[in-house]
């Protein structure tokens, strides 16, 4: 027992393995919350835009979160690199930054392919919660003489978020999972850093289970913040 603890302080500490893997959850932190940033800001007009049956566009957003949650979310990260790598690469060799863009490009590609993929999920959550608003809380509005603005900011919205904070985590929790799919294109997120540990010292089990409790561990971080804003926004609702 002590020979396999000694082994194992030597791996993670004397060789530097303990702080590459926080490096690549700081990294894979870093992803999800940016593309579920980015995803939840474009995914709630969209829902808006859908919920309302806006002609032509409420169809154009429905076909694309059809599509996005219809395939994998592997192929969407292909496409979006694999499709845009070699006009970035013609383009930032004309303008002198080739290496500096291609260092970027995995990181930015996977923020943008995690935001795709959240917002289809969340434009679904949304419109969701909107339908849900109690119809006679907005006829109370309606009563009021309330401008439509004014009912959707100060009524419609605010009760829809909370309504859709459940389905929120749901995609919170499916988005930090789906970072380790960014490690496809060369991003050292926790998950390719777990894999180039494992086939460097040829202990895989090891490593793919600290992995393993790295990701629980932010899940459950996440769960527990996101149970403290439910409380939070259930004050008044009689606590459901």
């Amino acid at each position: 027992m002590v020979l396999m603890l000694n082994d194992f302080w030597v791996l993670m500490v004397e060789h530097g393995w303990a702080r590459a893997l926080l490096q690549g959850c700081l990294v894979t932190v870093a992803i999800g919350l940016l593309g579920m940033l980015l995803g939840f800001i474009a995914a709630t007009p969209l829902a808006v835009l859908r919920w309302r049956k806006v002609s032509g566009i409420s169809q154009i957003v429905d076909a694309y979160s059809v599509a996005i949650r219809g395939v994998p979310g592997l192929l969407v990260i292909y496409l979006l690199f694999f499709g845009s790598i070699d006009w970035v690469r013609a383009v930032t060799t004309v303008f002198g930054f080739q290496q500096a863009a291609e260092n970027a490009y995995p990181f930015i590609i996977g923020v943008l392919a995690i935001a795709a993929i959240s917002c289809a999920y969340s434009i679904e959550v949304i419109r969701g919660a909107l339908e849900a608003v109690p119809r006679g809380l907005l006829e109370a509005a309606h009563s009021l003489a309330l401008p439509w603005n004014i009912t959707f900011f100060r009524v419609t919205l605010p009760l829809a978020l909370r309504l859709a904070l459940g389905g929120i985590n749901n995609v919170w929790q499916m988005t930090i999972k789906d970072t380790s799919l960014i490690s496809v294109v060369g991003l050292q997120e926790l998950m390719r850093t777990a894999a180039i540990a494992a086939g460097i010292t040829r202990s895989p089990l090891l490593f793919y289970c600290i992995a393993a409790v790295l990701f629980f561990c932010m899940t459950a971080v996440s769960q527990t913040l996101f149970a403290v804003a439910e409380r939070c926004l259930n004050r008044g609702f009689g606590g459901r």
